[in-house]
């Protein structure tokens, strides 16, 4: 058995020629659904079919949203994973690629979920790189990611304030659940959603002039894909 998990940016049109390549030699892709009308899922067999590899569907495990304790029911959350891709594995064998929404590095627990799977399986497994979120904001932006010999500091919108607090001033924010600016007008954004695909949305600018706009981005671009996926470069003032 081997599972290979690759990075494929925002979709076909993103997918390098390694990762094509690693693809075409799968024997299926192992993808799970989150509902009856994930549009992630549609996304992943477009780039599947792209490709003449199968898919194989697995139910997503449910998942606490609003957990006591966010750690531990992300880590139960991977346990159950784990055991519906081992059911699968067991079952099929062969070669399973895991198709990875922008690069596997980047806030994803794919890697995580694959190690597990490892410790019960015979498995092989290796990692291929995508196009990551935050590459696609700088492209799209026209910018650098951190000023002339700065660093950037790539975190979560759950942590934004704790590391705004600690003394971070110039922060890659992903996962963004809801966007809450409150206090920062005076800081810069650079903003996108859904980024490559159809339904991207942009803005930058001054955080006090931007933030009321970008509620109703963020609307447009789930309306127009079923979900959203943002993310954003905060920078504070000089």
């Amino acid at each position: 058995m081997r599972v290979r998990i690759l990075g494929v940016g925002m979709g076909p049109h993103h997918v390098t020629c390694e990762v094509a390549d690693a693809l075409r030699a799968c024997d299926y892709v192992l993808a799970t659904e989150k509902s009856a009308d994930d549009g992630l899922l549609a996304a992943r067999r477009e780039v599947a079919a792209a490709h003449g590899v199968p898919v194989v569907v697995v139910p997503d495990p449910d998942r606490d949203r609003a957990p006591g304790d966010y750690e531990q029911a992300v880590r139960d959350w991977h346990r159950a994973r784990v055991a519906v891709y081992e059911d699968v594995l067991r079952a099929r064998g062969g070669t399973a690629a895991l198709l990875v929404w922008g690069d596997p590095s980047l806030y994803d627990s794919t890697i995580r979920v694959v190690e597990s799977l490892a410790e019960r399986l015979p498995v092989e497994y290796d990692v291929l790189p995508g196009i990551s979120a935050p590459q696609l904001l700088a492209a799209r932006h026209r910018i650098v990611l951190h000023p002339v010999g700065r660093p950037v500091h790539v975190t979560t919108a759950r942590r934004l304030r704790e590391d705004v607090t600690a003394g971070q001033r110039n922060l890659c924010v992903m996962l963004t659940g809801s966007l809450d600016l409150t206090g920062l007008d005076d800081w810069s954004i650079w903003w996108g959603a859904n980024l490559g695909t159809d339904s991207e949305e942009l803005a930058a600018g001054r955080v006090g002039d931007v933030a009321g706009h970008l509620e109703d981005a963020r609307l447009r671009a789930r309306q127009r894909a079923g979900w959203v996926m943002d993310v954003y470069l905060l920078r504070a003032p000089e």
